[in-house]
């Protein structure tokens, strides 16, 4: 099966050339639709589960790396998360230690309260400075590197909720020093029943480079923020300390998360550029701080991009080699069916056509030798009337009389010639290579149509130089060829129309016939089944659509070629190639 069978292969191509015969043959079934219908279920049965289970491989692979992402964006913020939470509780404790050591004589002595901040800077220098307030609201005493001893806290809110929490860490504040600082604040009971406020305020910068040396992937970003949105570290993307994050994002998270959840949760959310992102936080116990990670989520799942690609291209190929198996399957089984159903119709065709055919031969036999017998009688006897009469002097001058006689003998001989070219049909139809010329061959046939084209006054045009060569090839045959042929033309012409009949040898190989007529010509609908038996388009004239069709058998079975070319209105032109050595065996 060549590669032209399976891209168009002939129950799908079968009456759509023009040009050639493909000696269509009328089915008992519907290729074309048997093989849709092959194809589309044996599609549906391979395509269907294998992109179901792709889709749900896709959708659980999916799921398991978003999984991954936020497992690890998780660990990523409960480390981090951790890690600050730690450095707030230290210096809590350290101060808490303090308040429990000291009693307010010591802490309001300068000189003891300046040795306190150089012990508890000695575990860490994130302590800027130390100071007393009273009851009152005043800092009593200071230790640090600024002038800040009688400064009223009183109507600020970090003393306020001291007093009333006993404990209280304060945003990101600049304070009278004009300085970005947090500040711890811790009420500490005295024996009086009165109390006093241990104030210190503690640097920025090692939380930031805390959140500086976390390892985030990509253009990832982490920093903390209060619940009103506003840094309290620096940002890549969002800004420095004060700015206020603006974006949607945020939110989201202030919405989900009280202020004394300490769970840590990660979401998916989409930035003000409409891009999805992965967004982790939570609370840092104690304080007003929120911790968040903001990460591109295409960065994060770009392992995942790549082994979509994947998947599509394994998905695509896959349903390619599956349609191009499955079409060349289809294809090459439904048409070996509709080869062997073709020769199955071509079998019933033949042998109607070979019964046809020899009961005609019968026929022609049987009628020609009964026709001569009694010819013979009429010849014979009217020879004898013409001798009789010659030698009578009554008779032999009525010239009238005699050619009466001659007319008799002429009419007699003109019949035995016609009984000779039917017997010599009848013998022409047993299977018989030989040589030929063509001229001879198509001026035999048109003497059986000479009569009909002169009653209905029909041109016919003969053009056969004479250095055409003789053809080996079935006599009969031919002569069948050229009867349909000319037959078919005079049932398409109106009387006196114009038939031709020219002969080439254009190819060496070949001897050319091209048999023209000015009749109705076919239609282009017509023209797709014109080969097909029991097709016609003069049924009610008697056609019984074998013609043409028993033409194109004939043409094949000699090894010709024959081409059609018509126009409605204008006539019709068949062109056979007759090889000039046909060789029955090598066809």
């Amino acid at each position: 099966m060549s590669l032209k069978d399976i891209i168009k292969p002939k129950f799908l191509s079968n009456g759509s050339d023009r040009d050639a015969c493909t000696c269509a043959t009328r089915h008992l079934f519907n290729f074309s639709r048997i093989w849709g219908i092959a194809v589309f279920l044996t599609l549906l049965v391979a395509l269907v589960p294998l992109i179901l289970m792709t889709l749900i491989h896709y959708k659980m692979t999916q799921d398991a790396v978003e999984s991954e992402v936020h497992n690890h964006t998780m660990l990523l913020v409960n480390n981090t998360w951790r890690a600050v939470s730690r450095f707030y509780d230290e210096r809590k404790n350290e101060l808490e230690l303090v308040a429990n050591d000291y009693t307010y004589e010591d802490v309001i002595n300068p000189n003891k309260l300046a040795n306190i901040l150089i012990n508890i800077k000695k575990s860490h220098d994130a302590f800027i400075d130390l100071g007393v307030i009273n009851s009152s609201g005043i800092q009593v005493n200071y230790a640090g590197p600024y002038t800040l001893i009688d400064k009223d806290y009183s109507k600020q809110e970090s003393f306020e909720k001291t007093v009333e929490h006993g404990f209280y860490i304060s945003d990101l504040i600049l304070g009278f020093r004009d300085i970005p600082h947090v500040v711890f604040l811790m009420r500490c009971a005295m024996t009086d029943g009165s109390f006093f406020v241990l104030r210190a305020t503690l640097d920025i910068e090692p939380v930031n480079e805390m959140l500086f040396e976390v390892d985030i992937r990509g253009s990832g970003d982490i920093f903390l923020v209060n619940n009103k949105g506003v840094l309290q570290t620096s940002s890549k993307y969002h800004g420095d300390i004060f700015d206020t994050v603006s974006q949607p994002f945020f939110d989201t998270v202030s919405q989900s998360l009280s202020e004394y959840s300490y769970e840590i949760r990660v979401v998916d959310c989409k930035n003000s550029k409409g891009e999805m992102i992965v967004v982790g936080y939570g609370n840092i116990p104690d304080t007003p701080f929120i911790l968040m990670t903001v990460q591109q989520k295409a960065e994060l799942m770009d392992r995942w991009q790549k082994t979509r690609v994947r998947l599509f291209w394994f998905l695509l190929v896959s349903i390619t080699l599956i349609i191009i198996v499955i079409l060349g399957m289809s294809t090459y089984l439904v048409n070996k069916i509709y080869i062997a159903d073709n020769a199955r119709v071509r079998s019933l065709h033949k042998a109607e056509y070979s019964n046809r055919l020899a009961s005609i031969g019968r026929l022609a036999a049987g009628v020609a030798h009964e026709i001569n017998n009694p010819l013979a009688i009429i010849n014979e006897k009217a020879g004898l009337i013409k001798d009789m009469f010659t030698y009578q002097d009554m008779y032999s001058k009525d010239k009238k009389l005699i050619g009466l006689v001659d007319s008799i003998i002429s009419s007699v001989e003109r019949c035995g010639t016609i009984t000779k070219r039917l017997l010599g049909f009848a013998r022409h139809m047993e299977p018989s290579i030989q040589s030929m010329n063509l001229r001879e061959v198509i001026e035999e046939v048109l003497s059986f149509m000479e009569k009909e084209a002169e009653y209905r006054s029909f041109t016919v045009e003969l053009d056969i130089p004479d250095d055409i060569p003789e053809i080996k090839s079935d006599r009969g045959k031919v002569q069948q060829i050229f009867l349909n042929l000319v037959n078919n033309a005079f049932a398409a012409m109106q009387d006196g129309g114009r038939l031709s009949i020219v002969v080439r040898h254009e190819d060496k190989d070949s001897v050319s016939a091209t048999v023209t007529d000015n009749g109705c010509g076919i239609s282009d609908a017509n023209m797709k089944h014109i080969f097909e038996p029991f097709f016609s388009t003069k049924l009610k004239k008697g056609g019984t659509g074998l013609g043409l069709s028993i033409t194109c058998d004939l043409v094949q079975e000699l090894g010709a070629k024959i081409n059609l070319q018509s126009v409605v209105g204008c006539g019709t032109s068949f062109k056979i190639d007759f090889p000039i050595n046909f060789d029955k065996e090598r066809k």
